[in-house]
This record gives C-alpha cells, sequence and structure tokens, in this order.
C-alpha cells in the first residue's frame, strides 16, 4: 500500500517507444501518481532534470542517440553522491552483463519488459520510500547543522562578553568606563596587524589585551589610587599585579585566556631587561606582550587617571619614539608609527 506522500512524488519516464511510456503512465496514473513526466529524447535529459527536480528516473536501456548507461553517467555527474536521486531502468535484456554494468554505472533497480503492473508500482515505490527518507535525513541533517552553528554563536558572543566583563572588573577601580581595556585591545589588535601577523593572532591578540591588568584586583586601593609616586615597598606591592593577574587565568583550556595570562604577567618586561616581573629582554618576552606593551603605555600616557594628568597623542609619540630600543621593541614602535592617526 502507497504512503500518501509518495503518491505527490514526480516521476520522469526516458523512453524512445510512446507505447511504453504511456503504458506506464496508465499504470502509474490508476496507482493514483500525480506527477508524471517524460521524454522520448535521451538528449532532453539534463535540461528535465533541471527544471523538473524528478524524485525518480525510469530510464530504458536501449535508445537511440544516447542509451540508457550514458544517459545514467549524465544523471550521476548532475546530481552528486551526496543527491540520492534512484533510477529504474527499463529493459528486455535481463543478461547478468547488463546487469553488472547497470549496477557499476549506478542503476538503483531493474524493471524488466514486458511490465508487471504489481511489479511495477512496488518496485517504485521501494524506491520512492528510500528516497524520501534520504531527503528526511537531509532536512534534519541542516536543521542540526542550523542549530549548532546558532550555540556556536552564542557561545561566541557569550565568551566574548565575559572577557569584556573581567576587563572592565579589572579596570573599574581606577578607571571607572571601563574605555581603558577597550582602547588598549582595540590599538594591540592594530599594532600586531601592522607587523603582519596572521589575521586569527591579530583576533587574538585584541581579544585577549584587555585583560591585561586583571591583576590589580588585587592590589590595595592605597596603592592603586595614589596620586603621585610610590614609595620603594608600594611600588613592590604593585608590581605584584602581574603575577596576580597571571594566577588568576591559570588552568583555562580557552587560547584566548591563555594568552591574556602571559600578556598580563610580561607587558611590564622592557626591551632592555629593566623590567619586571622576570627581567626578560629583547624576545625573550613574548611578543604579544611586547605588544601590548606599547599599547598601554600609549593610552595611559593620553588620558587622565587620579594620579597623573592627560599628555598629548604628540607627547605620548614623542615619549615612546624616545623609549625605542629601551622599554620597547624597535620593530614594534614602528609598527605603531606606520598606523595613520599615530604617524
Amino acid at each position: 500500500m502507497e504512503q500518501p506522500e509518495l503518491l505527490y512524488s514526480k516521476i520522469l519516464i526516458v523512453d524512445d517507444q510512446e507505447y511504453n511510456i504511456s503504458l506506464l503512465e496508465r499504470i502509474l496514473t490508476r496507482s493514483g501518481f500525480k506527477h508524471l513526466y517524460s521524454t522520448m529524447d535521451p538528449l532532453e535529459l539534463e535540461t528535465m532534470l533541471a527544471q523538473i527536480e524528478p524524485d525518480i528516473v525510469l530510464l530504458d536501456l536501449h535508445m537511440p542517440g544516447m542509451d540508457g548507461f550514458e544517459a545514467l553517467q549524465r544523471i550521476r555527474a548532475s546530481h552528486g553522491s551526496e543527491q540520492y536521486l534512484p533510477v529504474l531502468m527499463l529493459t528486455a535484456d535481463t543478461t547478468t552483463e547488463v546487469r553488472q554494468r547497470g549496477l557499476q554505472v549506478g542503476v538503483n533497480d531493474f524493471l524488466t519488459k514486458p511490465y508487471d503492473r504489481t511489479e511495477v508500482i512496488l518496485r517504485i515505490n521501494n524506491l520512492l520510500r528510500t528516497r524520501h527518507l534520504h531527503l528526511q535525513l537531509h532536512q534534519s541533517k541542516s536543521l542540526l547543522e542550523a542549530k549548532v552553528n546558532e550555540r556556536t554563536k552564542e557561545l561566541q558572543l557569550a565568551k566574548s562578553e565575559v572577557l569584556q566583563l573581567l576587563a572592565r572588573a579589572a579596570e573599574y577601580r581606577d578607571d571607572m568606563t571601563g574605555e581603558h581595556t577597550y582602547r588598549v585591545g582595540k590599538l594591540s589588535g592594530l599594532i600586531a596587524e601592522q607587523l603582519g601577523l596572521p589575521h586569527q593572532e591579530v583576533n587574538l591578540i585584541a581579544r585577549a589585551a584587555p585583560l591585561h591588568d586583571i591583576g590589580k584586583i588585587g592590589i590595595p586601593d592605597e596603592i592603586l589610587l595614589k596620586p603621585g609616586r610610590f614609595e620603594p615597598h608600594e611600588f613592590e606591592r604593585m608590581k605584584l599585579h602581574t603575577s596576580i593577574g597571571e594566577n588568576i587565568l591559570a588552568g583555562t583550556s580557552f587560547q584566548v585566556l591563555k594568552l591574556a595570562g602571559t600578556i598580563a604577567r610580561s607587558h611590564h618586561e622592557k626591551w632592555d631587561g629593566t623590567g619586571y616581573p622576570e627581567g626578560l629582554k629583547g624576545e625573550q618576552i613574548p611578543i604579544e606582550a611586547r605588544i601590548v606593551a606599547l599599547a598601554d603605555f600609549y593610552d595611559a600616557l593620553t588620558h587622565e587617571r587620579p594620579y597623573k594628568r592627560a599628555w598629548t597623542s604628540e607627547e605620548a609619540v614623542a615619549e615612546i619614539i624616545k623609549q625605542k630600543g629601551q622599554h620597547f621593541d624597535p620593530d614594534i614602535v614602528d609598527a605603531f608609527l606606520q598606523i595613520d592617526r599615530y604617524k
């Protein structure tokens, strides 16, 4: 018994004999099939496949101009392996050679002439059921992929928001706007891009850089917000924000947070080895930390804090040039100066 939805399947008959087409159409119409298409010219096959998009093709083997084997090869070429388009080959030739060759080129089943009405319907229904199951599976797969993509985007957005909130929390006590972390991330990305780093690495640095000072959470207000110079013991305490930041971010499995931990620890190292906490020198300092060191320095100078006035951009750039090869990696200074707004 036919499934009701199968009766609305599109069936394409390709046979050079009008009688054979008429016979099949009568059998199929009496069985309730609604959408029947036919051609006596196999050369029209590819055009009809594109226009009709059939659910099954009934294909005669022996035809002038193009036999069923060649026609089938064209069908398989136009419909990739992922598209299940069943082909039922019509033939009076029941030899083993014909059947083996047909199976090799992609025949799904054979219908032997002269036709038996019951066999015609049973074989077509079997292939159509498989076709419809394939379409349902493909649709389910597409829906699942869409849901996975949507969920992935949501997770990426959530991860970005968490990074922003962490960075804002770190800056809230001495920059209530949280804009410093945003600006340092943006400038770090511009410098990394100017250095010619891969796009993925540029994006990673821009996202990790805002967490450079997360360790300030562990520094007392009387030190963090002190107007004026630190006493030696206060500066030693202030320097601990680098290792505190690294410890806060330790143990993560996320690449961006791992990088943020590296930056938090090393962004106060200096090119000449006089920085902290380890006194690293030159290329011993991770390049990401060297980039953020300059971005952080520039932004801190050009914005007012409780303990300092804001420098002009020109003053800050002049100081960075002065510190080239001392505080800062010369290549990173050159990259910074190539960014239009800082030339």
